[in-house]
């Protein structure tokens, strides 16, 4: 009898991505869910003695689906496929019972090295992926969403390291905009809230665009303290704290998408935009520059800290093709 496996993920290009390295051998029946919520589900009704669990997800995330089968006490072995890669990520998961931790992107021998090791996969029988699933379609949006949930847990692993906190993750927000819509996504950021920000251009071959970093001001004093600045706050304190973290979160963002589409990224300097202000002020002389872009948004939150950062990646229009051809081999 075919063992049960459910791949539980809400990216469709990670769902195809997973069930593609399975070991072609392997006697089992694939079942798909696209929330944690869809997944316990599936696992109730028998779908998922293996289950392979994403951890940023919208209805209930990974961490709760792992929370419901312990309080369910439901008979599934799960290994979590991530791409969030902080060790305090891989010591939850496990705390909460997950077998072991892969990191996204997917790779297939250390995927089937990893079910060898545990006696979950042996070579014999044969099994075929569901045709329903594996024609899913697979567009711009769903699969940058998938490639910049990668680069968000890469930049964000790197400050969880050096600052020696939990970064809390969300699911990363890809849109096309017009300048309207984009001034309506960067006032919703910071709706009541008077902020600073840094801007820093990029450029590849085909690619060019924009990084914008919104700082909360409520958040300076907890990122100055981590930082170990021991001077008084000031404006200049406060310049070097945001450069400090721009520099980390949109370089290592930028080094996680380039990692993944096969190209490199050239940096501008980083820009102060303004400092203290409602975000509308600060933006106001750039939406010039945007008429229509698509947008990159992952709201950045820090475990018992009161830091909340914003990065906001803002790519020309002529860029779209380049990007659509890149993540064209992805979907091969």
């Amino acid at each position: 009898m075919s063992l049960p496996v459910l791949i539980c993920d809400d990216s469709k290009l990670a769902r195809k991505s997973i069930a593609r390295s399975l070991p072609k051998d392997w006697d089992i029946t694939i079942s798909f869910a696209e929330n944690g919520a869809l997944g316990i589900d599936a696992i109730r009704e028998g779908k998922g003695d293996i289950v392979f669990l994403d951890l940023n997800m919208p209805v209930m995330d990974g961490y709760e689906v792992l929370e419901a089968i312990c309080k369910e006490d439901l008979p599934a072995i799960v290994i979590v496929i991530s791409g969030d890669i902080q060790p305090e990520a891989h010591k939850k998961v496990r705390e909460m019972g997950a077998i072991d931790f892969i990191q996204k992107p997917i790779n297939q021998e250390v995927l089937t090295t990893l079910l060898a090791s545990y006696g979950i996969y042996k070579a014999g029988s044969h099994h075929s992926l569901a045709e329903a699933e594996s024609s899913e379609n697979i567009g711009l949006r769903d699969a940058l969403q998938e490639v910049s949930n990668i680069a968000m847990g890469r930049a964000g692993d790197l400050l969880a390291r050096l600052l020696d906190v939990f970064v809390l993750l969300p699911i990363p927000n890809v849109n096309t905009l017009e300048t309207s819509e984009l001034h309506m996504a960067l006032t919703s950021i910071a709706s009541s809230d008077n902020v600073s920000a840094v801007c820093q251009g990029f450029i590849s071959s085909g690619i060019s665009g924009e990084a914008i970093m919104i700082f909360h001001d409520s958040s300076f004093n907890d990122m100055a303290k981590l930082l170990k600045y021991n001077e008084t706050l000031n404006d200049h304190i406060e310049i070097e704290v945001m450069n400090d973290i721009s520099n980390i979160l949109i370089g290592a963002f930028l080094n996680g998408l380039a990692e993944q589409l096969d190209i490199s990224f050239s940096q501008g300097q980083p820009s102060v935009l303004g400092q203290h202000r409602r975000v509308e002020e600060l933006i106001k002389n750039r939406q010039d520059h945007w008429q229509k872009t698509l947008a990159i948004e992952v709201n950045y939150r820090i475990d018992n800290y009161n830091i909340k950062c914003d990065l906001l990646l803002l790519f020309t229009e002529d860029s779209i093709d380049t990007l659509t051809n890149k993540i064209g081999y992805l979907l091969k």
